[in-house]
């Protein structure tokens, strides 16, 4: 009895501190013109769970449960994570039916493109007046990333008139913004069909259509790069997103790639598409990376890391890194 009378309070305080949180973060969203943001991230370090505000029609609660290390006991992890979904809903005014639970574990190879269910739901958001379809049951992740949100601004911000290319392009959130600012042109290349038809869903939402102004590859990236910049009449672009997995398994590629064994190489390829005067985005979410700097001397390179992490992830300052490289 004195262990559940623990978890009730816990899971008390647990609510008290999202109520707070709710309060600072849904007045900072109102102010900055955001639908999409992060209200706790783990604070109480035994409530190891982060939790996402979407609105769009109705509002919907994304929690994703961080994977307890073995030494805490499994039994009090189920009953805190019990605790935190019974809180959630009077903490936000949603039912039940709208708060939904991911377990994130260390990230493994196909995690990004495997499937959890088939409901086939999907709910419109708003970001920077981009319309954006998310799902909360079929995937670990919802189709957007809200942690790049700065990054897709900025993209908006300085696409005008531009040629746009987005690699690894996910649900192509950032093809969207750069239409919607205005891109003379996108390119958007992922390898899976899924993920692409997501993607021009995204676009057709904001309708962005023209079959000559936006263009969609299904492609392993690492491959179609190295088959680009090969070629002798490049095609080139003004502004590249570049936001590659930790690790991918590519038939071009003797061994797995890795992020930081082989971020040198791939940066190469891509900045040999980069138009002169152009930018480059690129963007990992690797906790121990490091830039190799001396390997870009030839190009200004900017550390945007602490610039791109919004102030709704700033308790997990490492979320990503970002780096801006320009010709």
């Amino acid at each position: 009895m004195p262990d559940e009378e623990g978890v009730g309070v816990g899971a008390e305080m647990f609510a008290n501190r999202l109520k707070k949180n709710l309060k600072k973060w849904r007045q900072w969203a109102k102010q900055n013109h955001i639908s999409c943001y992060r209200v706790y991230d783990a604070d109480l370090p035994e409530y190891a769970v982060a939790v996402d505000v979407y609105q769009g029609e109705q509002t919907w609660i994304n929690v994703q449960e961080y994977e307890p290390p073995k030494s805490i006991d499994q039994h009090k992890a189920d009953q805190r994570l019990a605790g935190v979904m019974a809180e959630i809903p009077g903490v936000f005014g949603v039912s039940r039916e709208n708060v939904f639970l991911k377990i994130r574990r260390k990230q493994r190879k196909t995690d990004q493109y495997e499937k959890f269910s088939d409901q086939g739901r999907f709910h419109v958001v708003e970001e920077g007046g981009c319309k954006l379809r998310v799902n909360f049951e079929d995937y670990l992740d919802t189709g957007l990333f809200l942690d790049h949100r700065p990054i897709r601004l900025l993209i908006q911000q300085q696409a005008k008139d531009k040629r746009f290319l987005n690699l690894f392009a996910y649900t192509g959130s950032a093809t969207v913004h750069a239409a919607m600012g205005g891109a003379k042109q996108t390119t958007t290349v992922d390898m899976s069909n899924t993920y692409l038809n997501w993607a021009k869903a995204n676009m057709a939402l904001n309708n962005q259509v023209d079959e000559d102004q936006h263009h969609y590859i299904q492609a392993d990236c690492l491959e179609w790069l190295e088959t680009e910049a090969r070629q002798v009449y490049k095609k080139r672009y003004d502004l590249i997103f570049l936001d590659p997995p930790t690790f991918s398994n590519s038939k071009r590629m003797d061994d797995a790639f890795d992020i930081q064994e082989n971020h040198v190489e791939l940066i190469n390829k891509a900045l040999a598409l980069l138009a002169t005067g152009g930018v480059l985005y690129f963007s990992t979410n690797f906790r121990r990376f490091k830039f190799d700097h001396a390997a870009f001397s030839e190009f200004t390179v900017t550390d945007m890391s602490a610039a791109t992490v919004p102030a709704d992830f700033a308790r997990n300052s490492r979320i990503h890194y970002c780096w801006s490289i320009k010709k």
